[in-house]
């Protein structure tokens, strides 16, 4: 369930832009995040950190869309969005005890203390760097080009990045023990 509720704003984004423009699909984008985080507080009774951040900046950068009707505004959510996760992921590198990647999967996996290290510091560079991408994206190719570039791009590159991981991480996997 959860990820479908994660691609439902993407997803109608991007059809109401292909059969409308890129207002009322800003328009409709900012109600299904609203939406989205609703179901998300009545299905788990809970709303985590960063959903409450987009929907912060889907609102504002969505609003400023929508009220100036400059598509710039929304196009800089993206950006603006992988900035912070690329951030958070590199100041938790330098404070506190985990950092980012270990608290989100270090029940499910047992890595060397630099291993997490280096594990945190790939994903800040890969979030900083779909945001530079999406700001290259932004300056040189038309509207629809980002449209895709946001719907299938950014996913796409998030496959191929946690594809590499997986096999990075491969032989960190303990085998499992033979049974008699």
């Amino acid at each position: 369930m959860k990820p479908l509720l994660e691609f439902f704003p993407i997803v109608l984004f991007f059809v109401t832009y292909k059969l409308y423009d890129i207002y009322i699909a800003t328009a409709v984008v900012i109600a299904s995040t609203v939406v989205q985080v609703i179901a998300y507080w009545l299905l788990y009774r809970k709303v985590e950190t960063m959903q409450w951040i987009t929907l912060g900046l889907i609102l504002v950068m969505g609003g400023a869309t929508l009220y100036l009707q400059d598509e710039q505004f929304i196009k800089w959510k993206l950006t603006i969005i992988e900035w912070l996760f690329g951030g958070a992921f590199l100041v938790s590198q330098y404070v506190g005890k985990k950092t980012f990647i270990e608290r989100m999967m270090g029940a499910n996996l047992e890595l060397p203390d630099r291993i997490w290290k280096r594990l945190n510091i790939s994903w800040s560079m890969f979030f900083i760097g779909v945001g530079c991408l999406n700001l290259y994206v932004m300056a040189n190719y038309s509207t629809d080009d980002w449209v895709s570039f946001k719907t299938f791009g950014v996913p796409g590159l998030m496959l191929i990045f946690v594809a590499v991981q997986m096999v990075f991480l491969y032989k960190f996997v303990p085998a499992p023990e033979a049974k008699e």
